[in-house]
């Protein structure tokens, strides 16, 4: 059992760190290659903060551990909006302006709606259902590029302000080797942090859900609550949503997609009775505070930032203190 917490403590240090130097290697060396920075803000950024949900739940799944792998997904999801943008706004108000986010805010609440279609038509995740999620997860983000092709967008701007000089010879052959370096890293901390993710679940006898969505979940949404923090202190306060919001985009299609297609799975009385649920209720509420209805600028301030960390907290005590489906 020590020994089991003392792996999955490790992998999360090593998740955090080597999931920072995968942000910074590929972002540079998109940047060398020519990459527009919304294409690096979207996509290598977005793919970056993502990746350790990413591997981790894969892993799980190949791994056996498909609950674990959706745990982590749909933990994730809650943790980004009801802690780290419930945080960011009790340090300072989220001014709420970009287009962008008025775009990607609607597809996010469309795409959680195709999930509980998904889950409760048959209580039952297929490959046919994730490979759907992983289709619907590429027309999303084509849309997205396309639209913001056609005029500036506050995370284009936020990612270009800080590129530097293009990487050439030998800084560029280091920065590939980095790179290379920081994903094995990433593999290898995911499986460490799995595997005594499953050894403590195990061991106190609670479900792999439950583990996915409180301590895997919490360890893997690190990079976004340092992302999130980062912009708030710039000033770019759509970059903080915007970070969220996309990678709720990427866990919901990417991180569940492809769990299930590599390990189909019925979806535990817990998640579709309590998880799924508190799941949506945050998306729809985060569109209530995002949106202005009037057309002037919108903030999500400090009392909307509390009453998401309220949610937040009445959800994981409802998962660790009460009895029901989600203990096992």
């Amino acid at each position: 059992m020590l020994v089991a917490s003392l792996l999955v403590f490790f992998g999360l240090i090593l998740l955090t760190v080597s999931a920072d130097r995968f942000v910074s290697g590929a972002s540079a060396v998109a940047r060398t290659l020519g990459m527009p920075p919304l294409l690096i803000g979207m996509l290598v950024i977005g793919f970056g903060t993502s990746a350790p949900e990413i591997l981790v739940s894969v892993n799980a799944a190949w791994q056996g551990n498909p609950g674990l792998a959706l745990g982590n997904a749909y933990g994730s999801n809650i943790m980004n909006i009801a802690v780290i943008l419930g945080l960011t706004a009790l340090l300072a108000p989220i001014t709420v302006r970009s287009s962008v986010v008025r775009r990607e805010m609607p597809i996010l609440l469309g795409v959680t709606g195709l999930t509980l279609l998904l889950v409760y038509h048959d209580g039952y995740l297929s490959r046919f259902d994730g490979a759907l999620l992983l289709i619907v997860f590429l027309g999303a983000m084509g849309w997205m590029i396309r639209q913001g092709m056609n005029g500036r967008d506050t995370l284009a701007e936020a990612v270009e302000a800080e590129q530097g000089e293009p990487l050439v010879g030998r800084a560029l052959a280091l920065q590939l080797l980095s790179l290379l370096v920081a994903l094995v890293l990433l593999i290898v901390a995911s499986r460490i942090l799995v595997s005594g993710a499953v050894t403590v679940a195990q061991a106190l006898g609670i479900s792999d859900l439950v583990i996915g969505l409180t301590v895997v979940a919490i360890g893997t949404s690190l990079p976004e609550l340092a992302s999130a923090l980062a912009a708030i202190r710039k000033g770019e306060h759509d970059l903080a949503l915007g970070n969220v919001i996309g990678s709720n985009l990427f866990n919901t299609l990417i991180v569940a997609g492809l769990a299930v297609v590599i390990a189909p799975v019925a979806a535990e009385p817990g998640l579709t009775s309590r998880d799924l649920p508190v799941m949506a209720a945050l998306t729809v509420l985060l569109l209530l505070f995002a949106f202005s209805f009037r057309g002037r600028p919108r903030r999500i301030n400090r009392i909307e930032g509390a009453a998401l960390l309220a949610v937040y907290l009445l959800w994981l005590g409802w998962i660790l203190w009460l009895p029901g489906p989600g203990l096992s």
